[in-house]
């Protein structure tokens, strides 16, 4: 499970259900502690070092956070802070209350100021080696402000929008959705190849200041406003608290506020701001002492199942889709969702006119989670699967051991728009200015009939599609040529099972 997650950064289970999962385990090994060991998940932080990747041994550990789930347990937290800050001859703590941002943690070393070296939290000891892929990253700075000695800690993340454009993508193409986009930045930094993670439109935020040379701070929150001088992009949500009641509001804000923030969080830190105290408090061989992390519960809203309708993917794959009564959830109305294939909706017994609960994976993916049987009226509809396909009329068939029923239709337009849309795409030949609308417009001028076409489109028959749209084509037709000579991967992946190269092309300069 922790491989998955960690590793793989491709979890079985949502991230609420492995933290209930981690409590469980915590509660046993305090009931029966003959049975704890120092291989306790418990006990660890992070994964292991991918194969590929240098490792890298960090000098200041990268430690996990003690996760809580109520407020009860921060105000214990604070309580038992604040005592034995009394016992040390400590009259006031003071704290920073920080979003938990939903990424993957990060190392940057910069020597005299400049960027040297960057890794992964790893197991919190030893981490991968990803400078080149974390250079690819627009804010981190080459060189900081100050010509110092200093290793800094962040998380690498991808904001909401950039990971919704990212699976609407994916899913045009039948590639598999990333779960949410913690795992999808995870993902991305851990690439071997740093051409793959330059497309990925990864962001940092600096939380923390591991080690410094000729410098010295009393608090974490005169830390940060150093960061941000010296030109990192620093966590822009910290709050400074004196009292608990301050916290809880500061927790509540967050909360309150997190559908407006622009990156995914999976919670609020608290920290004790004094430095010196921390030391004093020190760490256990996973988590610090000074803080924890309140994990907010995932946020659900009731709405209808109005229809479920069909789609064509490029692979013939019939996909079927929610269409729902509008509901905000986590920041975003959502309208429709995937249905993924026919064993799902008959996993939750789905009717057309259901009362459904919704809820985001990750924050960000939309997914029916529940139907709410108790509220069904006897007017709701069975849905079955279609027996052709919805756009062409062609057999629709399920092959023994697949979920998926699929087109058999040859030339389906679907298929072959899907198969278009995905060719032009960024992942793939990346042709600038080749969107689905003009792909579409292309098809219905009769302009292309298959991927080969492209290539053959000539400045007239693009200009034709826009008003003055001269200078438009040009662009295109430049882009149409530059892709000729991309990498040979490029080619490899806009091909991938594609069923509309109907006569051969050499692609050359």
């Amino acid at each position: 499970m922790l491989g998955k997650y960690y590793d793989e950064d491709k979890p079985e289970i949502s991230d609420f259900e492995y933290d209930m999962l981690m409590v469980e385990l915590r509660n046993l090994e305090k009931e029966y502690p003959q049975f704890k060991n120092k291989n306790s998940l418990t006990e660890k932080v992070g994964g292991h070092v991918k194969e590929g990747f240098q490792k890298v041994t960090h000098e200041v550990p990268l430690l996990s956070l003690q996760d809580v789930f109520s407020i009860e347990e921060v105000e214990d937290f604070v309580i038992k802070t604040n005592e034995k800050a009394k016992e040390n001859g400590i009259d006031k703590v003071t704290y920073v209350v920080e979003t938990k941002i939903d990424g993957l943690s990060a190392a940057l070393e910069y020597k005299d100021g400049k960027f040297i070296r960057g890794a992964t939290r790893g197991n919190g000891q030893v981490g991968e080696d990803v400078t080149d892929n974390l250079k690819t990253i627009k804010t981190i700075p080459n060189n900081i402000q100050d010509n110092i000695d200093i290793t800094v800690r962040g998380e690498v993340f991808i904001s909401k929008d950039d990971f919704e454009k990212m699976n609407q993508e994916r899913e045009i193409n039948e590639e598999e959705l990333f779960a949410n986009a913690r795992n999808a930045a995870a993902g991305s930094l851990r690439q071997l190849d740093s051409k793959i993670t330059k497309e990925r439109p990864l962001d940092i935020y600096i939380f923390n200041v591991q080690k410094i040379n000729g410098k010295e701070f009393n608090s974490h929150y005169e830390e940060l406003e150093y960061l941000n001088k010296l030109g990192f992009n620093v966590n822009p949500v910290r709050i400074y608290c004196k009292t608990i009641d301050e916290i809880e509001k500061a927790i509540e804000k967050i909360g309150e506020e997190r559908e407006k923030l622009t990156f995914g969080i999976d919670g609020a830190v608290v920290k004790v701001d004094n430095l010196k105290f921390r030391e004093i408090l020190g760490n256990t061989a996973k988590t610090p002492r000074w803080a924890v992390a309140y994990k907010y519960p995932p946020e659900t809203k009731e709405t209808k199942l109005k229809d479920i309708i069909c789609q064509v993917g490029r692979t013939g794959v019939i996909t079927p889709m929610a269409i729902l009564e509008p509901v905000k959830v986590a920041g975003s109305t959502i309208s429709k969702t995937t249905l993924h294939n026919e064993d799902f909706i008959k996993e939750k017994d789905l009717k057309i006119g259901d009362t459904v609960v919704i809820q985001k994976a990750g924050d960000v993916i939309p997914e029916i989670v529940e139907v709410k049987k108790d509220k069904r009226t006897g007017n709701e509809i069975n849905f079955e699967m279609p027996k052709v396909c919805p756009v062409c009329g062609a057999k629709a068939i399920r092959e023994e051991g697949e979920a998926a029923i699929r087109c058999t239709g040859v030339e389906c337009p679907a298929k072959l728009f899907r198969n278009l849309v995905h060719f032009a795409s960024k992942e793939a030949m990346d042709i600038d200015g080749l969107g689905e609308n003009i792909i579409q417009q292309l098809l219905d001028k009769k302009l292309i009939s298959n991927i080969a076409d492209i290539y053959t489109l000539k400045l007239e028959d693009i200009a034709s599609l826009k008003k003055n749209g001269k200078k438009f084509a040009q662009n295109l037709i430049d882009a149409i040529n530059k892709s000729k000579e991309n990498d040979l991967y490029r080619l490899i992946t806009a091909m991938r099972n594609s069923s509309c190269w109907n006569k051969s092309i050499k692609i050359t300069s």
